[in-house]
């Protein structure tokens, strides 16, 4: 008998990394994909919005997703073929799901709040999915010329 290893489309590489729950972890999610995305052929026009992303989502994460002694996990696809960059970010806190930026009722004088905002202005989707048992997991979609 024969086995055989799955094998990724050559077209895709992925990058993921479980990170603390803490302001240090955010930072470290956006510095290791920050690194990640240089080593890829990604152009500046996806790499700096891509930036902003994993950063407000990492935060997010850090700062509403926490739950002690668990971690978040950041994970990046690329599909060079269908010029497509996902950012997902999974937290132990499903029961807080992110409300969508409208009706956040942000006041304007506000120190915090915002980061959906620019989420939504960077990406060119984004979402959130129940992770079971008890998580969720916020992504975003960046497209275009990768190179």
């Amino acid at each position: 008998m024969s086995a055989t290893t799955p094998q990724l489309n050559p077209a895709t590489q992925a990058f993921a990394q479980l990170l603390s729950s803490t302001r240090r972890g955010a930072r470290l999610a956006r510095l290791l994909a920050t690194e990640q995305l240089r080593a890829w052929p990604v152009s500046p026009g996806v790499t700096e919005p891509a930036e902003q992303i994993m950063g407000e989502l990492a935060a997010d994460a850090a700062l509403h997703g926490r739950v002690n002694s668990r971690d978040f996990r950041l994970a990046l696809a690329l599909d060079t073929t269908a010029g497509l960059l996902r950012i997902t970010v999974t937290d132990a806190r499903g029961e807080h799901l992110p409300s969508p930026p409208a009706d956040c009722g942000t006041p304007p004088d506000a120190e915090s709040g915002r980061g959906l905002l620019l989420v939504t202005a960077l990406a060119d989707r984004w979402g959130v999915e129940p992770y079971p048992p008890g998580g969720k997991t916020v992504w975003a979609q960046i497209g275009g010329p990768l190179s």
